[in-house]
């Protein structure tokens, strides 16, 4: 038995060593000069102002070192973190690095992709988790799966379950949703084989079988670090009778316990890539005690900070200094003399840079009682700065002037026009190119989201007041609830959710109850809701089709007692900020786009006004003067702009402000690179 020793001692080795007697050999690796040598000229410091300075300080040390031919130069890995950022410049300036640490195996993808397969089958699995693993499951439609993500997304559901109740309730009415529904019954049914609980070893055959399924077996087994995560998990053939004779290994683990028992295990376990090992590199990603008994001709040494190159290292564990002598465990003490010799031993490299940062999260930083116990650092004045300066002449973008006479629209609605005048080139992007953004599937309920109930709540309790009038109090209450109950049920609100929204619905309720008995005074009657409308403008060259949906129609008299058409739209947003809308006259253009909407067909004189629905219990009626005026205005606005449009005008980005803030081009124009 030979032993080679290190910086730090093994109780069970030395006590093998004495059992074995005379057929046993230690030889120690390290030993400390009587007079280190640590303000030697070979030493060089690096004091760097934060994370990403110290990053390409270190990057430009272990590229000096290559060029010179001092190889092979060890890179410690002190900090992973710092280290990714390093090796990421280099591989930037082309050049190789072998990481002897290898990788945590479950940060490979395919540990991802298994446990992905673990989370998309949770009872609680978000939309989210269960599109992340259909994404890596070949055995899943790649047509079906995109058209199932194009549903979640438009549908906003954000679990799983939920989405599957919506999809079963709008199969019968839309034809496309059943195809959908029909996929989610698909993938529900292999969910299920993942949910019921099992022993360990029942728990692997039904996860082995599950990637058979979904067609995730054959790439697992293909791949290196898959064939890896197979092994681990005891997945391969023979291997879950290793659980057979291991005590507790029958108690029944739910989907949650096998889950984080995978994920331990995955966590765990190392992996180093083959070609990597294989190939040669001049640069290697090495721990600092393994430096020991290296020929490395260069040292370069980051994170030599207080935070991560402490002197003496906190023990693991929650064990007290006696129960760690008791059972030969290392102490604070055996941990401190390891690290000063480890230390030690690496400053023999014949080249040697020490880099540390001097702050951190906006917090000062020191370097380590390690680095500041060399005689250099009082005499190191300015650090070294390896890095080339590099003059980069500034290009900045020119503003965007696309012309968009080839691409005619043929339909116009409120907002498409709004983007048009608020920002041409906002129109060009999202309306003539049809570019949008992606929906989130797991965002939070917002303003809109408030908004559209709101709306559908409102249509539902007038469309019921027309059926059965009632002008009861007490009644019109109880009916206005049960609209919002309903509403919350069948668009998926969640209770948690809804919560900050449900909180102000008495207050909301009583004020939109209070203004609907004083507009009923003034003699107005709700006519019709959420009516689809279009009107076919003439241009110079072709048409265009207006298209909007109205939020409501009421027969409201004049001031003067003559009988008129009411077009309400209604808002959610700040009283103010709807007053706002009504007085800027021609800038603001939604209540005269929708009074064009219904041009030719109301016989009676026409009113619009916003209808402000306020949630602190303040209903307000905003309308527009002289919509009538508005509206041609508005019409000869529309056969301007767009007959200039065909004429080949450009379509320059031109918003400010929290237009822009908002806006979905905003990285298509490049506004923040103009200057």
């Amino acid at each position: 038995l030979v032993l080679l020793e290190g910086f730090q001692p093994d109780a069970l080795a030395h006590r093998l060593c004495a059992a074995w007697g005379d057929a046993a050999l230690t030889l120690t690796l390290w030993q400390a000069p009587t007079q280190p040598q640590l303000a030697a000229a070979h030493i060089t410091l690096h004091q760097a102002q934060d994370a990403e300075d110290e990053a390409q300080r270190a990057a430009a040390c272990v590229l000096a070192h290559v060029q010179a031919r001092r190889t092979p130069v060890a890179l410690a890995s002190t900090d992973r973190a710092l280290v990714r950022r390093i090796g990421a410049l280099l591989a930037g300036s082309g050049q190789r690095v072998r990481d002897e640490n290898g990788w945590t195996l479950s940060t490979t993808r395919a540990a991802a992709q298994v446990m992905a397969l673990l989370r998309a089958c949770a009872y609680s699995a978000s939309c989210d988790a269960v599109l992340d693993w259909l994404k890596l499951a070949p055995a899943m439609d790649g047509r079906d799966a995109r058209a199932l993500e194009a549903w979640l997304r438009k549908s906003g559901a954000g679990r799983w379950s939920a989405a599957v109740a919506q999809a079963e309730r709008d199969a019968a009415q839309r034809p496309h949703v059943a195809a959908i529904a029909r996929t989610m019954q698909a993938v529900d049914a292999l969910r299920e084989s993942l949910r019921a609980a099992r022993t360990l070893a029942q728990w692997l055959q039904a996860l082995r079988a599950a990637l058979h399924a979904s067609g995730q077996w054959p790439a697992l087994q293909a791949d290196d670090a898959g064939a890896r995560v197979l092994l681990e998990l005891h997945l391969l053939d023979g291997q879950q009778q290793d659980f057979d004779a291991v005590q507790g290994a029958g108690r029944r683990l739910a989907l949650q316990d096998f889950s984080h028992w995978a994920d331990q295990v995955l966590e765990a376990a190392r992996y180093k890539p083959a070609w990597e090992l294989s190939v040669g590199a001049d640069v290697v990603v090495v721990p600092l005690p393994q430096l020991l008994a290296r020929p490395f001709a260069a040292l370069v040494l980051p994170g030599c900070d207080e935070k991560r190159l402490q002197a003496a290292p906190e023990p693991p564990g929650q064990w007290t200094s006696v129960q760690r002598q008791s059972l030969a465990l290392p102490t604070r003490a055996t941990l401190e003399a390891a690290q000063r010799a480890a230390w030690g031993a690496a400053l023999q490299t014949p080249c040697v840079d020490v880099l540390w940062r001097t702050s951190e999260g906006g917090e000062p930083l020191l370097a380590s009682p390690l680095v500041l116990a060399l005689p250099a650092v009082e005499q190191a004045g300015a650090s070294t700065d390896g890095r080339v300066a590099r003059s980069v002449a500034p290009a900045p973008t020119p503003r965007p002037q696309p012309v968009g006479a080839r691409l005619p629209v043929a339909q116009l609605s409120a907002s498409a026009y709004a983007d048009l005048r608020a920002c041409p080139y906002r129109f060009y992007a999202l309306r003539q190119l049809g570019l949008k953004e992606v929906d989130e599937l797991e965002a939070e309920l917002d303003k809109r989201d408030f908004g559209n109930w709101l709306h559908a709540v409102l249509q539902r309790f007038h469309e019921s007041l027309l059926a059965a009038p009632t002008q009861d109090g007490d009644e019109r209450r109880q009916r206005l609830d049960d609209c919002a109950q309903q509403l919350q049920r069948e668009q998926g609100l969640g209770e948690g959710d809804f919560l900050p929204y449900a909180s102000g619905w008495p207050q909301l309720r009583e004020g939109y109850l209070r203004w609907l008995a004083d507009h009923e005074a003034a003699g107005a009657q709700f006519a019709q809701a959420e009516q689809d409308r279009q009107h076919s403008l003439a241009l110079a060259r072709g048409e265009v089709l207006l298209v909007g949906k109205l939020d409501r129609i009421d027969h409201a008299p004049t001031p003067e007692g003559q009988g008129a058409t009411l077009v309400i739209d209604y808002k959610t947003e700040d009283n103010n900020k709807t007053k706002a809308r009504v007085a800027e006259g021609t800038e603001d253009t939604q209540l005269a786009f929708y009074a064009a909407l219904m041009q030719g067909e109301a016989a009676q004189p026409l009113r619009a006004a916003y209808v402000n629905v306020g949630e602190r219990g303040e209903t307000k009626t905003h309308e527009a003067p002289d919509v009538a005026l508005l509206r041609d205005l508005l019409l000869a606005g529309i056969r301007q702009d767009f007959d200039r449009i065909a004429q080949g005008a450009p379509l320059p980005a031109l918003g400010e402000g929290s237009i822009c803030d908002w806006c979905a081009a905003r990285g298509l124009c490049r506004k923040d690179f103009w200057e």
